[in-house]
């Protein structure tokens, strides 16, 4: 492949937004896309505002804050995606709505492009199905925010070509990522271990052993947890929580990994967490966070 000089990001919610913020941060031309022209706004805002704080903190010079802005082309037009050498999708945790993407980019984009998925639990392999370049399809799972949390979780597909593995890693290295690879198996590693931990702190609550307060203090000072594990589930989002959680069952079909009643009620009552304003905890009061979007 060509030296990649082009990047192209679908969805334009917190982790789209954290992603295609690193891209420009790191000298690549990123066009970065949304149906939803609000949710569109709302990402360069958080981006422009993103790179300001860099800037005033020097970790950027000022040259290289007005780089990154102009590197950044916003879009709801998936044709502007043609020329991009790499993709990585960041829209809503369903594996239909996936795969009816990259469908629709593997007709568009040149035939040497990679497609991503930041998925954090969907097989890779079935993501690729939809395409006809399976070799060329990877699982690039950035931990949120991008812009800050150090990992990135890679998965191959069944038939992705050592090719792209290598040139995912090193694209998530000059992220200055952390880079772990996992099999592809429901959850991969990260939510595989922090999901059902996160599902058995919402049993505790349901089950009235202790208060969320109680339940995410002791996590926190007892395990040396940076947030409890009610609060990280509001920041999350309760709904992505519970479909990694079904992901869980249904590829493992195990009953240990069912997701606990009270946090399909929360989801079915719409206290998504920190995005809605209310989940586990009431955030009426502070402010809200860039919404994930769910729209292509």
């Amino acid at each position: 492949m060509a030296e990649m000089k082009t990047i192209g990001v679908v969805g334009g919610g917190q982790m789209g937004s954290g992603i295609a913020q690193l891209g420009v941060v790191h000298g690549f031309q990123v066009w970065l896309l949304d149906m939803d022209p609000q949710a569109l706004a709302r990402s360069a805002d958080y981006i422009a505002a993103s790179i300001r704080r860099l800037v005033s903190k020097r970790t950027l010079s000022q040259a290289e804050g007005d780089d990154a802005l102009r590197s950044l082309h916003c879009t709801s037009s998936l044709e502007e995606l043609r020329s991009s050498d790499f993709v990585i999708e960041a829209i809503v945790e369903s594996e239909d709505v996936k795969k009816k993407l990259f469908c629709d980019l593997d007709k568009i984009v040149k035939p040497s492009a990679i497609l991503a998925s930041n998925t954090s639990s969907i097989s890779i392999t079935r993501l690729a199905s939809s395409t006809t370049r399976p070799r060329q399809v990877i699982g690039m799972h950035f931990m949120n925010p991008p812009p800050l949390m150090k990992l990135v979780e890679i998965i191959r597909g069944a038939d992705t070509s050592d090719e792209t593995f290598t040139i995912t890693k090193t694209l998530a290295q000059r992220f200055g990522k952390t880079v772990i690879c996992s099999q592809d198996y429901s959850g991969f590693i990260v939510n595989r271990i922090l999901m059902p931990m996160i599902n058995e702190a919402f049993h505790t609550l349901y089950t009235g052993v202790a208060t969320k307060e109680d339940i995410d203090a002791g996590m926190k000072l007892g395990t040396n947890h940076p947030m409890g594990p009610l609060e990280l589930a509001d920041f999350i989002g309760l709904d992505v929580c519970l479909s990694i959680m079904r992901v869980l069952q249904a590829g493992f079909g195990d009953s240990k990994y069912g997701p606990c009643p009270l946090l399909v009620q929360y989801v079915d009552a719409g206290r998504l967490g920190r995005k809605r304003g209310i989940g586990v905890y009431d955030y009426s009061k502070v402010p809200e966070p860039i919404k994930p979007s769910a729209r292509l």
